[in-house]
């Protein structure tokens, strides 16, 4: 890559919010979130949301524990697998389950896509196994084109609850022009720039070869916006159809009033039937609303839907809080989140090593 190219992708990046880091991006609606707390009188108001949730599922929850939340027809097959375990024993495990290959990893306490992997055979396995350095996931690999994520909340003291935001994502590829190598490709990829290294080292073995005209070759099958998914405002699919499916997942759940649903769905129709449908990850009060990184948002505008879902989080929390629902300690969670921080860039060091 040249300097100049280089020089433009940073350009491109800094103008663009969807490539900012979220610290930047959110850092204006820290003062939104004080304005709440004070109204509430709590700065962990937002903990009775969600009381299914550990702090209303702002951080640390396991991932396997709310999947288990969920009617079973609507998960993948998900085997936890936890730390202390020797490799033997999760083979064992695995060829005891109706698994095979090619499965997903993911540690089970995580966010933002880090230390998600596709894992293809015994060998990747144990390479995933010997980094990881706490429990972790090992899900069924559900082959759906269409994934996507579903915004869905709901007021304790209502029957129906609504859609507020929907994304769909688009996975990164690259395509063939019969004479630039795989490499080269690769570097001349604006979404796959912040992960130059990552990409190469993925794909050591083919970067020299010379994909032919036309060719797609899908770079990273992880639906992660870090991992360079596009990701697409797909608010036109909300009707009361979909919002009556996602009411009886959703209404399933004891002690969930909000978060994403993270799903695999083999067509738009399905999704509105509820079948050949599955949820990878439900998250809480940490989920964004992932639509308003479409490339064609506006930023004003994407700040206007993130306040609306805070003030959603507010009143979500405000009446389960009248109904009894205790707040957790915020200082107890400062506590829990210098742990959480500290865990999660030892897990960031050992899977990138």
């Amino acid at each position: 890559m040249t300097i100049r190219q280089r020089l433009r992708f940073k350009i491109i990046r800094l103008l663009n919010y969807e490539f900012w880091p979220y610290y930047i991006f959110y850092f204006p609606m820290l003062f939104y979130g004080l304005y709440l707390a004070l109204r509430a009188k709590s700065l962990c108001y937002f903990s009775t949301t969600n009381p299914c949730m550990k702090y209303g599922g702002i951080m640390g929850e396991s991932k396997y524990k709310i999947l288990k939340k969920i009617n079973p027809k609507w998960i993948p097959i998900t085997l936890l697998i936890k730390k202390g375990l020797s490799f033997k024993e999760v083979v064992s495990i695995l060829k005891g389950s109706k698994l095979s290959y090619p499965l997903i990893a993911k540690p089970d306490i995580g966010e933002r896509g880090i230390g998600v992997e596709m894992i293809d055979d015994e060998k990747s396995l144990e390479k995933y196994f010997e980094q990881i350095q706490d429990d972790f996931i090992i899900q069924e690999f559900i082959g759906y084109e269409n994934e996507i994520g579903v915004f869905y909340y709901r007021f304790p003291d209502k029957e129906k609850g609504n859609i507020s935001s929907i994304v769909q994502k688009g996975f990164l590829y690259v395509t063939g022009d019969g004479t630039r190598t795989l490499e080269q490709l690769i570097t001349n990829e604006l979404r796959a720039f912040s992960n130059l290294d990552y990409f190469k080292k993925k794909y050591s073995s083919r970067l020299g070869c010379i994909p032919e005209k036309g060719e797609k070759i899908l770079l990273e099958p992880i639906g992660n916006h870090n991992r360079g998914t596009t990701f697409l405002n797909g608010e036109r699919l909300i009707n009361n159809k979909l919002i009556d499916q996602f009411d009886e997942i959703a209404k399933s759940i004891t002690g969930f009033y909000y978060g994403r649903f993270d799903l695999k769905v083999k067509s738009i129709e399905d999704l509105y039937e509820g079948k050949n449908l599955k949820i990878m990850e439900l998250n809480g009060v940490s989920s964004e609303p992932a639509h308003v990184y479409d490339p064609n948002y506006k930023l004003l505008k994407a700040y206007r839907d993130i306040a609306f879902q805070m003030k959603v989080i507010y009143r979500i929390s405000e009446k389960n809080h009248r109904l009894g629902f205790k707040r957790d300690s915020f200082f107890q969670l400062l506590k829990d989140a210098r742990h959480h921080l500290s865990e999660s860039r030892k897990k960031r060091a050992a899977i990138q090593s």
